[in-house]
């Protein structure tokens, strides 16, 4: 504990350092740090996803610097403090954690996860789907807001019963394509996706993780099959769909 403490506090002196010396750190404000601190984070899911836990603590180290950077700056409009930072959220686990501060039962993780909902909702939050950022990615925030739902006992009881949804939309979704009703489609398909994230979860698949290595994987056949065709003195543009699929295949096999 002692070593971690002196580490932070050396950080916090650097950062000290670098906002009074160093001209780019002296001229970032809030809105700057911003779209840097969204890709430090998606560079951190990145290497979550890629099993690198070395990059795993340099992300997070990365990130660490930029909590210290918001803090630094909210102190010297008097606004908040690191110190302020730590002490809300250390007050805030505390009071979301009665299961262990207090004498309230949590039998397992999804009444937890009930019991911090409610929490919120008494702590002033505006309505149950108020904390879901409007920011979000569209596909994190549709499965943000079925666990925010589930939270007050708004779910589905059976996978079966989402499954079956996923159904019913996709037919739907078929039936506007073949009355060729555009408006319907781009919400038809929404409803689809809408469900195959509820069926996600109730499979306990993250659908945001689950397609980012579906990514993955499709860029790393696709580049093999570039790759190869290259060796060959072929252009994609001038292969035929099987020929391009013979290599493909073979990454398929080479996994």
């Amino acid at each position: 504990m002692d070593k971690a403490l002196a580490a932070f506090e050396r950080l916090l002196r650097i950062m000290d350092d670098l906002r009074e010396k160093c001209p780019w750190d002296r001229k970032q404000t809030l809105e700057s740090l911003r779209y840097l601190t969204i890709e430090e984070t998606y560079e951190l899911s990145d290497a979550i996803l890629e099993g690198d836990l070395h990059g795993v603590g340099n992300e997070l180290g990365d990130l660490l610097l930029h909590i210290v950077f918001y803090a630094k700056i909210g102190s010297e409009k008097g606004v908040f403090n690191i110190s302020d930072v730590i002490e809300g959220i250390n007050k805030k686990l505390i009071h979301r954690h009665p299961h262990i501060y207090s004498d309230i039962v949590a039998r397992d993780a999804e009444q937890v996860k009930s019991n911090w909902e409610k929490i919120k909702l008494h702590e002033g939050a505006h309505g149950v789907l108020g904390g879901v950022p409007l920011s979000l990615p569209a596909m994190v925030k549709a499965y943000r807001i079925q666990e925010k739902a589930r939270g007050v006992g708004f779910d589905w009881e059976e996978p079966h019963q989402v499954w079956d949804k996923v159904m019913e939309e996709a037919n739907e979704l078929k039936e506007a394509l073949e009355k060729g009703d555009e408006k319907k489609k781009e919400e038809e398909f929404g409803d689809l996706l809408f469900a195959l994230v509820n069926y996600a979860r109730f499979i306990d698949v993250n659908p945001e993780d689950a397609l980012e290595r579906t990514n993955k994987k499709f860029i790393k056949r696709f580049t093999f099959l570039e790759e190869q065709a290259k060796l060959k003195g072929k252009s994609l543009k001038d292969m035929t769909l099987s020929e391009m699929d013979i290599y493909w295949n073979e990454a398929k096999n080479g996994e």
